[in-house]
C-alpha cells in the first residue's frame, strides 16, 4: 500500500470497472423491491456545476445504500435541452465570433448550430457525472429532445388538447423585449425598490430611473376640468382607453360617464365606476386604465369591455398606436419625451419616490412587458387540485416538511400557464393554422378556431378537410416551440418509456423519490406531478426531498458574473490561479463582469484549490445538509474532509500490518470472549450503523455522515487503534487469545465501517475494502457496492459497558487537558480520586487503558480519605470522580485557578438554568416524574462538582 493516500491515484480506474460490470443496471423483471430516482437533467448549455455536484452526492447516497440494502434501484440519467438557456448562449456565440444574429442565418442553420453545442458540451456534462462517482445506470440515457421524448412531447400536448386542458388564447403575457418571448411568471425575479432607483437594463446605454410615481392630468370633456391619475410606467399612458373612480367616492360622483380627452391623440377616456380596482383613500383616487399592458387593468379591460389597444413592438419599441410623436422611440426613452410633452401642454403634476416591485427576466436581465398575444395556455386548476391533494394525503411527502406550506400557497393561487415560446429550439408546438384558399397569409393565427392540433401533418390534413370539407386550404405549423419546463415536466414518465406500455414504465412508475433545490419547487416539482397525475394515472413520486442551495462562503449566490462559481472538477481535481482566471476569460461574460470576476477568484482563491478528490467534495456536500435553506460552501471544510481521507487510508495500513499475510478472518465472531475494548468498539459501531440507517432512512444525511465520521475519527482510530497498540507491541503468549480477538474486532470494524461508508466515499472505500482479507468458506461479492449494507447486530449491544467507558474517556481527556503546552513527550504521574467503590472498580478495571491513551507514567487510584499530592492540576470528570496531574515544578497557580474558575462559571449557568426550569409554574404538575427525578439528580450533581472545585481551589490558594 503506498504511504500516503492519493486521490487522483485511488480515482482513476474503479467507474469504468464499476460500469463495465453493469452493478449500475436495474432490472425491470427483478422480484427485488423497486427504488427509482430521476436526475433531474442538467441544462445541455454548459458544464456541471457545484449545485449539481450536491445532487449527485445526495442521490448516488441514496441509490448506493439501497442497492446494497437489496433494492432493485435505478437511477435514470437525462440531460435538458433548456430551452431559453442554450438559445441565448448560442446566439451571444454567434454574435461574439461571427458577428451574426440568428435571423441572418435562418432557423434551421440556427439549429444545426445548436446541436454542434450540444454536442460539445453534453459530452462534458456526462463525463463530469461519472468523475463524480454516480452510478446512474447508462443504458436507460436520455436527452429531452430524443425522438422518444420529443414523441413523447407532441402525444402530452395532443392529450391534453383534447381533454379540454390546452386551449389558445389572447391574453396578458411576460414578454421579454431581449428575448423576443413570452417567459412564465416563474422566469420573472421580482426586485423590490424602496426609492427612485437608476437601473442598468439591456439595449440602453444610460441607467433608467424606476421607484417613481409620476402625477400627471387628464383635460376633461364639457369644459369640466381635469381628472389627476398617478403611474410608475408614465409611456403607457399612450395606450390608456379609460379612467376608474370607486362608485361611491363622492369627488367624482359628478362625472360617472364621462369623458376625459387624451392630450397627444384626442381619444376619449370613459371615467368608469370600479369598486374591484379603486382605492379611494390612495392618491387622488382616480386609476388609469392600459388594458393591454397591466394584469389589473386586463381585467378591469374585460369588466368593462374596453378597447385594449398594444403601443408597443415585440422588440419594446413604440408602435403606430402610440403616436407619430413618439413612434419608433425605445419604451424607456419614451418615458422621458412623455414626460417633456406632458409638461410643455402642461399637464404634468410631479414625481415622487415610491416603493414598488419590478419584474425582470431571470434570464436576459431585461425588465418584463406585460403584454398582450395569443399564446397557449394550459388549465392548471383541476390538476393542481389534484396536486394538493396529493400532498395532504402523504400520497407525495415533501422533506423538509416545512415546504409543504410554500407548495400549498403555490397551488392554491395557481394561474394558468403560458407554454408557449417565441423561439426556435424547443418542442415545435404540434398545431396548424388552417388559411382557407380566399385569405391572406399574414393573419396566421389570428383566428383562434382555424387551429389543428395533431401528432403530425398528416393527421393535421386529414383533421382539416374533415372540418372544412369540399374547401381549397394551406396549412402552416405554429413556429413557437414549448416551454422547457412542459418537457421536463413529463420526464418521470418519459425516461420510463410513456406513453408506450413498457416494462419499465410498469416496474418503475412511480419513481421513489425526486431529489432536487428548493428552488424549483414549482418551476419543475409541481408540473411533474400535475401531469404525471393527468398523463401516468399516479404520482410521479412517493416523497419530494428539496436540499440547500449552495452559495459561496461568504453567503452569497453563486453566478458567473460575479466569479464565484465553483466548478466540482477544480476542487476535485486542484486548480491553480491562473487556471481559475483563464477559464473565467473563456466564459460568456461581457468587459465589466469579467473585471468583477477575476477580482472575486484573486479573493477567494489566492492559492487557487488543492486537489481534494471526488469521495471528500461529496462527504463535505452531504456533511453540508444540516443547514436546511442554504449553505455556505468553504472549501476549507472539503480539503478537511480529504485529510482524513488520509486517516482512514493509515488506520487501513495500520490493519494491514496487524492482521499480517496469513490472517483469516473466522465466519462468526463470539464478541463474550473477548477484551472489553473490543467489546466496545463492537457496541459504538452498532450505534454508528443503527444511527446512519435511521437518519438515511429519515433523509437526514448530515447526521448519517456525522454518525460515521465520529464513529471512524474519534472511537476506532483515537480510541480503539491506540488501545491495542500494546497487545501487538507484546508478543507475550499471556496475550495471544487476547490479540487474536483484537484482529477480528479490528477486521470486523474496518469491514462494516468501509461499508457504512461506502455510498458517501465510493472510490476510497471500494479500494481499501478491496485490500481485506476475506473470510474463510465465505463467498465475498466481488465489489462493496453490490456487497450487503451493514445492519444492526444485537448481541453486540452493551450500554453499561459504553456508559462505563464514557467515564474512562471522560477520564483520559481531562487528564490530557491537565499537560502543559509545553509537555511535548514528557510523561507525567496522575492520580484519581474516587468517592466511592463502584467508582473506583471501573477506574480500577480500566486503569492500564487510561495510562495508554492519556500518556501519563502512572495512575494512582485514591479514595476520599487519600491526602491529594502536592503540585497538582486538577480536573472534575463528574461528581463521583477528580483527577490530578502531578506538574512538580511546572505548576501555574494561577493559570489553574482560572480553569477552576471557569468550570465553576460554566456548571453554575447550567446548574441556574435547571433551578429555573425545576422552578417555573406548572412544572411539577406537568412533567413526568422521572423527568423530575432525573432533574434532582442532575442538579444535585452539580452542587457536588461545585463543592468538589471549591475544595481544589482551597488547595491551591494555600
Amino acid at each position: 500500500m503506498a504511504k500516503q493516500y492519493s486521490p487522483s491515484a485511488v480515482e482513476k480506474s474503479w467507474y469504468s470497472w464499476w460500469e463495465s460490470a453493469g452493478y449500475f443496471g436495474a432490472d425491470p423483471a427483478s422480484t427485488k423491491p423497486p427504488f427509482v430516482i430521476v436526475l433531474p437533467p442538467p441544462n445541455v448549455t454548459g458544464a456541471l456545476h457545484i449545485g449539481h455536484a450536491l445532487t449527485v452526492a445526495i442521490e448516488d447516497a441514496m441509490i448506493r445504500w439501497r442497492r446494497m440494502s437489496g433494492y432493485n434501484a435505478l437511477w435514470v440519467p437525462g440531460v435538458d435541452h433548456a430551452g431559453i438557456a442554450t438559445q441565448v448562449v448560442v446566439e451571444k456565440k454567434l454574435m461574439r465570433e461571427r458577428k451574426l444574429t440568428r435571423h441572418d442565418i435562418g432557423r434551421d442553420k440556427f439549429i444545426s448550430e445548436v446541436l454542434k453545442w450540444k454536442d460539445q458540451y453534453g459530452g462534458t456534462i456526462l463525463g463530469q457525472l461519472r468523475r463524480l462517482g454516480a452510478s446512474l445506470d447508462w443504458s436507460r440515457e436520455c436527452f429531452t429532445m430524443d425522438d422518444q421524448r420529443s414523441k413523447a412531447v407532441t402525444e402530452a400536448f395532443v392529450r391534453l388538447h383534447k381533454d379540454g386542458l390546452i386551449y389558445r388564447d389572447y391574453r396578458l403575457v411576460n414578454w421579454d423585449c431581449t428575448l423576443l418571448t413570452a417567459i412564465s411568471d416563474i422566469e420573472v425575479d421580482h426586485l423590490e425598490l424602496k426609492e427612485e432607483t437608476m437601473l442598468k437594463v439591456p439595449g440602453y446605454s444610460s441607467p433608467v430611473q424606476f421607484g417613481v410615481l409620476i402625477s400627471f392630468a387628464y383635460p376633461l370633456e364639457e369644459g369640466l376640468g381635469e381628472i389627476i391619475v398617478a403611474t410608475t410606467r408614465i409611456e403607457t399612458m399612450l395606450g390608456d382607453t379609460a379612467i376608474a373612480v370607486h362608485p361611491e367616492d363622492k369627488r367624482y360622483k359628478h362625472l360617472h360617464g364621462k369623458h376625459a380627452i387624451h392630450p397627444f391623440n384626442g381619444r376619449k377616456l370613459k371615467i368608469i365606476c370600479d369598486a374591484v380596482l379603486v382605492d379611494p383613500t390612495f392618491g387622488t383616487g382616480a386609476v388609469k386604465i392600459t388594458p393591454a399592458h397591466d394584469p389589473n387593468d386586463f381585467e378591469v379591460g374585460k369588466r368593462h369591455n374596453l378597447e385594449f389597444i398594444n403601443i408597443f413592438t415585440d422588440d419594446g419599441k413604440i408602435n403606430s398606436n402610440g403616436g407619430a410623436q413618439f413612434e419608433g422611440m425605445a419604451r424607456f426613452a419614451a418615458r422621458v419625451a412623455v414626460i417633456d410633452a406632458l409638461k410643455e401642454k402642461g399637464l404634468y403634476k410631479d414625481t415622487k419616490k415610491n416603493e414598488m416591485n419590478l419584474g425582470i427576466c431571470s434570464r436576459s436581465n431585461d425588465v418584463v412587458e406585460p403584454m398582450i398575444k395569443p399564446q397557449w395556455f394550459v388549465n392548471c386548476h383541476t390538476m393542481a387540485k389534484a396536486g394538493l391533494d396529493a400532498v395532504r394525503s402523504k400520497k407525495i411527502e415533501i422533506i423538509p416538511q416545512q415546504y409543504e406550506q410554500d407548495w400549498y400557497r403555490w397551488l392554491e393561487n395557481i394561474r394558468d400557464w403560458c407554454v408557449s415560446r417565441q423561439l426556435w429550439w424547443g418542442h415545435r408546438v404540434p398545431a396548424w393554422y388552417v388559411t382557407l384558399e380566399d385569405e391572406q397569409l399574414n393573419d396566421l393565427g389570428s383566428n383562434n378556431d382555424r387551429w389543428i392540433v395533431a401528432r403530425n401533418e398528416c393527421d393535421a390534413m386529414l383533421e382539416a378537410q374533415k372540418k372544412y370539407p369540399g374547401k381549397k386550404f394551406q396549412l402552416n405549423q405554429d413556429p413557437d416551440v414549448l416551454d422547457t419546463w412542459f418537457s421536463s415536466g413529463l420526464f418521470p414518465l418519459t425516461v420510463l418509456g410513456w406513453p408506450d406500455d413498457t416494462a419499465d414504465l410498469r416496474a418503475f412508475y412511480p419513481t421513489s423519490v425526486l431529489e432536487t433545490g428548493l428552488d424549483i419547487l414549482f418551476f419543475w416539482v409541481a408540473r411533474m406531478v400535475m401531469m404525471g397525475m393527468q398523463l401516468g394515472g399516479d404520482v410521479p413520486f412517493q416523497k419530494v426531498y428539496l436540499h440547500p442551495m449552495i452559495r459561496d462562503a461568504h453567503g452569497r449566490k453563486m453566478s458567473k458574473s460575479l466569479g464565484n462559481v465553483v466548478d466540482p472538477l477544480e476542487v476535485i481535481n486542484g486548480t491553480t490561479l491562473e487556471d481559475l482566471l483563464k477559464r473565467l476569460e473563456e466564459g460568456n461574460l461581457d468587459p465589466n463582469e469579467l473585471s468583477v470576476a477575476r477580482e472575486g477568484k484573486k479573493k477567494d482563491f489566492p492559492d487557487g484549490i488543492a486537489e481534494c478528490g471526488t469521495d471528500a467534495l461529496r462527504f463535505a456536500l452531504i456533511s453540508y445538509t444540516s443547514q436546511s435553506d442554504k449553505i455556505n460552501l468553504d472549501i476549507k471544510r472539503v480539503v478537511g474532509y480529504r485529510q482524513w481521507c488520509n486517516k482512514l487510508w493509515n488506520a487501513i495500513r495500520f490493519a494491514m500490518g496487524k492482521l499480517g499475510d496469513h490472517y483469516a478472518p473466522p465466519a462468526t465472531i463470539v464478541v463474550s470472549s473477548m477484551p472489553p475494548v473490543c467489546k466496545w468498539i463492537l457496541s459504538v459501531l452498532n450505534k454508528a450503523i443503527g444511527k446512519t440507517v435511521t437518519s438515511l432512512e429519515a433523509y437526514k444525511f448530515a447526521d448519517a455522515t456525522s454518525a460515521i465520521y465520529s464513529w471512524w475519527q474519534y472511537q476506532l482510530c483515537d480510541v480503539f487503534i491506540e488501545a491495542v497498540k500494546p497487545y501487538f507491541f507484546n508478543d507475550s503468549q499471556e496475550f495471544d487469545s487476547a490479540r487474536a480477538a483484537c484482529r477480528d474486532a479490528l477486521w470486523v470494524c474496518l469491514d462494516n465501517g468501509l461499508r457504512l461508508l461506502h455510498p458517501f466515499m465510493p472510490y476510497v472505500t471500494e479500494e481499501l475494502w478491496q485490500r481485506l482479507p476475506q473470510p474463510k468458506d465465505s463467498c465475498r461479492k466481488t465489489s462493496i457496492m453490490i456487497s450487503e449494507y451493514p445492519s444492526v447486530v444485537k448481541e453486540w449491544a452493551d450500554d453499561k459497558l459504553e456508559s462505563e467507558f464514557g467515564i474512562i474517556l471522560d477520564t483520559v481527556n481531562k487528564l490530557r487537558s491537565l499537560k502543559p503546552p509545553t509537555d511535548t513527550n514528557e510523561r507525567r504521574p496522575a492520580f484519581a480520586l474516587c468517592r466511592g467503590e463502584d467508582i473506583a472498580a471501573t477506574v480500577q478495571c480500566y486503569q492500564s487503558l487510561v495510562v495508554s491513551l492519556s500518556s501519563v507514567s502512572s495512575l494512582k487510584i485514591l479514595a476520599e480519605s487519600d491526602e491529594t499530592p502536592p503540585d497538582c492540576s486538577t480536573a472534575v470528570v463528574n461528581k463521583d470522580l477528580s483527577v490530578y496531574l502531578q506538574l512538580q515544578g511546572a505548576l501555574n497557580a494561577e493559570v489553574e485557578l482560572e480553569k477552576l474558575r471557569k468550570k465553576r462559571d460554566e456548571i453554575q449557568k447550567l446548574q441556574h438554568a435547571l433551578s429555573q426550569k425545576m422552578e417555573a409554574s406548572g412544572y411539577r404538575e406537568k412533567a413526568p416524574p422521572s423527568v423530575q427525578e432525573e432533574d434532582m439528580r442532575k442538579l444535585t450533581a452539580f452542587f457536588e462538582q461545585l463543592r468538589v472545585i471549591g475544595e481544589a481551589e482551597k488547595k491551591l490558594d494555600a
